[in-house]
């Protein structure tokens, strides 16, 4: 076989791909960079409504699901936000920060695939681009792929290929497939940071399609408190996409519509102006729409000052902690990222290596590491791809 020699082949042109490679190759590294699309960073360009929420200054491993909770210390630990943040500044690229640690670029996403892409063209990186691995093998140490139906060998192999979520731009399961026929085990992956769908009685709740409200929402002894939206299939919004990341199917979760209101604020209502309304009180402190629904359902009519204490207590109980058990989620074609994914447990926490087959990476969304919305998933690209290409 004439095959070209390096000694890095990273699959996946992302944010955790562009990473590894730009820091291998500036190691004097020769790096092959492949992906089957035809541009670098189709998932960088379209994330923070096209302005790339790039990181997370509150990044901490505690923030990440994983089926290990401290796998993602170490990676996160030696490259961190300000890290990247530091790579962002040299390049000019003017930033802002919005509620709750997320860091944003001023101006396109597309700031960020450039400024990698200089990286790596910095660093000698070869790029492969619009042409699909088809055959893998590893034998006396070398990893030989099949690319465009060119062949390349090299002693490292990095799979950055992703995980199923956005199909639509070419997302797949492929580092999966690739895991197992190395023998790694792979943690059953299912869409996260994705909108819930309603079904029977609750999609009564679908007449509120665009109306949105800051609630508290929780799952089992998960809460996150931000911005729910409903939709015409269900519940979406930062807050319902948080917690979809822990969600279990045929479980409720429940949401505080009233995050702010202090115990028995309907007691109060009821002495300081009697003959107003449930309806009426709930406006107050929500969207019309989102009142009259919640009213509704409550049941509660005439004048507060009619309604015995009791009953109000009641409706203050439930608006504080309403159930809703959904259908389902509007899966990976509108999941954010995926969870589950190449178990940690074979990899190094340092190096992102498998232990079981020397030379074999894995790193981004493709590990079973799934960080919470706001830049956290990017950390973890860039986090993960440095520790490989650190390591290669």
């Amino acid at each position: 076989m004439n095959a070209e020699s390096f000694d890095a082949i990273v699959l996946g042109a992302g944010a955790a791909g562009m990473m590894c490679a730009a820091t291998a190759g500036a190691r004097g590294k020769r790096v092959l960079l492949a992906d089957h699309a035809d541009e670098p960073g189709k998932k960088i360009l379209i994330s923070g409504g096209g302005r790339c929420n790039f990181t997370n200054i509150h990044t901490a491993a505690d923030r990440y699901l994983s089926g290990n909770p401290h796998f993602a210390k170490s990676a996160l630990g030696r490259y961190t936000p300000q890290d990247f943040l530091g790579l962002v500044e040299r390049y000019g690229i003017a930033w802002h920060e919005k509620t709750l640690g997320q860091l944003f670029c001023d101006g396109s996403a597309r700031q960020i695939v450039d400024m990698l892409v200089e990286e790596c063209a910095q660093a000698g990186v070869t790029i492969e681009l619009g042409r699909a691995a088809t055959e893998i093998e590893h034998r006396d140490g070398l990893f030989m792929v099949s690319i465009g139906g060119r062949d390349y060998t090299a002693p490292a192999l990095v799979l950055a290929t992703g995980g199923p979520s956005i199909p639509k731009l070419g997302a797949t399961g492929f580092a999966y497939d690739i895991a197992r026929r190395f023998g790694l085990s792979v943690v059953h992956p299912r869409p996260a940071l994705v909108p819930f769908t309603l079904g029977g009685d609750e999609a009564l709740f679908r007449s509120l399609s665009g109306v949105s409200a800051e609630v508290e929402v929780c799952w089992q002894k998960v809460r996150f408190r931000e911005a729910a939206l409903f939709t015409h299939r269900g519940l979406s919004g930062p807050a319902m996409l948080q917690i979809s990341s822990y969600w279990q199917h045929r479980t409720p979760i429940g949401v505080n519509f009233l995050p702010d209101a202090g115990p028995d604020w309907l007691i109060r209502q009821k002495q300081a102006q009697p003959r107003s309304t449930l309806k009426r009180a709930l406006a107050a402190r929500l969207p019309a729409r989102l009142a009259d629904a919640l009213a509704e359902r409550l049941a509660l009519e005439g004048d507060l000052g009619n309604i015995a204490d009791k009953a109000l207590r009641a409706a203050e109980a439930r608006l504080t902690d309403w159930s809703f058990t959904p259908s389902g989620t509007e899966g990976f074609a509108k999941a954010e990222v995926t969870a589950g994914g190449i178990s940690v447990d074979g990899l190094s926490s340092r190096t992102m290596m498998a232990a079981r087959v020397p030379g074999l990476y894995a790193i981004g969304e493709a590990v079973d590491v799934t960080g919470w919305l706001g830049g956290y998933n990017f950390q973890w690209a860039w986090a993960s791809g440095r520790a490989a290409g650190e390591a290669i």
